[in-house]
């Protein structure tokens, strides 16, 4: 696991958690591996909050406008540990953002989903939360 400082959004509405497809770098060169779904994200800049990180993923990746968020807890990413944030948005439906020009190992993102949540108690609000899902090709 990397060293890198990140933060991550945990988006629900309607009982469903917004999610980012992303792809790795894999055996042809930059952004042709695994497939998979996380959290909308990233990296904590120079003297930015892990808060403000978060806010500002949310409008970059996802292109929604985020009204609050809290700090829910820290999560291990293949990329550096991760502040999750559940963040609240205004109205509105999720577009994909553009990666700029990546010439990195940085996974790419390719697509965005509602993900329905098992409820994980009788209290309203209450959900399991995935924050990383693996896709597994279909044979």
């Amino acid at each position: 696991m990397a060293d890198r400082k990140r933060a991550a959004a945990v988006i629900i509405r309607d009982g469903r958690l917004l999610m980012v497809r992303e792809r790795g770098t894999g055996p042809l060169g930059l952004h042709d591996g695994q497939e998979y779904w996380t959290v909308p994200g990233g990296g904590i800049e120079a003297g930015e909050t892990p808060e403000h990180a978060v806010m500002r993923e949310v409008v970059e990746e996802v292109g929604l406008e985020p009204l609050t968020a809290r700090f829910l807890y820290d999560v291990p990413f293949p990329s550096g540990w991760t502040a999750c944030f559940r963040v609240w948005v205004a109205p509105g439906e999720p577009r994909l953002g553009v990666d700029k020009d990546l010439r990195c190992g940085c996974p790419r993102m390719v697509g965005l989903s509602w993900i329905p949540l098992p409820r994980s108690s009788s209290a309203p609000e209450s959900f399991m939360v995935p924050t990383l899902l693996m896709a597994t090709p279909m044979t």
